[in-house]
């Protein structure tokens, strides 16, 4: 193989690793559950 199909097959690898990183941080995020926000009164309790 010349320089070039190596660089390209790097490339590639490195593509697929990063997205598949990326899927599996978001599952993982994902299994937290629901994001429910604090209450206002909780955030700000001096200006009620």
């Amino acid at each position: 193989m010349d320089r070039g199909k190596i660089v390209a097959v790097i490339t590639g690898v490195i593509s697929i690793a990063i997205a598949i990183i990326y899927l599996v941080i978001v599952q993982l995020l994902d299994l937290r559950g629901e994001m429910i926000p604090a209450p206002i009164s909780l955030l700000t309790p001096w200006l009620i």
